[in-house]
């Protein structure tokens, strides 16, 4: 669906990574909205615009999304937290994708967690790495009791379609 950014609004192009400002007045498409971002198509290409700024885009309501799951902690969190998170160009969470390599979980002195997780993306030249990494590690701190949250992107082993789940390739119609 067709909206108009109602104000100046900041935003990621796509696939390179670089922070742009997309004007007031510019009509978007908007191609896919997951993980609370919002993915538009103008006439100069494909842009992420981040969950803070969605409010720009005129008359468009951003399906309710749950957010941090409230009480104690578990790596189910974890991974419930990693589910929200999605490449912008392609409608399935990373984890699904395969992009998920390794999740490591340590208990702290003061009883709270540390997170550290290895990724990776479809293309070594993504410029949405940053970008993906960093969303990935800001829904992760966010759980109750994480401590410190890191994301590294990693590219041993280079990652392949046939990384993706089972429910990843049903959303692709891979099936």
């Amino acid at each position: 669906m067709t909206y108009q950014l109602s104000r100046d609004c900041p935003a990621t192009a796509i696939p390179a990574g670089d922070a742009v400002t997309l004007a007031a007045g510019t009509d978007v498409y908007v191609t896919q909205a997951l993980g609370g971002h919002v993915t538009v198509r103008t006439d100069r290409g494909l842009f992420r615009i981040a969950s803070d700024q969605a409010s720009a885009l005129a008359g468009f309501s951003p399906a309710a999304e749950a957010g941090p799951a409230e009480g104690s902690f578990s790596e189910a969190a974890v991974w419930a937290a990693l589910r929200t998170c999605f490449d912008p160009e392609i409608p399935v969470n990373i984890v699904d994708l395969g992009l998920v390599y390794d999740l490591a979980i340590e208990k702290t002195p003061a009883g709270g967690h540390t997170i550290e997780v290895k990724m990776t993306l479809t293309a070594p030249g993504c410029g949405m790495g940053p970008v993906i990494a960093e969303d990935a590690r800001q829904k992760i701190a966010a759980l109750p009791t994480v401590e410190s949250a890191k994301v590294h992107v990693v590219w041993d082993p280079i990652w392949g379609p046939q990384m993706i789940s089972a429910e990843g390739r049903k959303v692709l119609g891979l099936e």
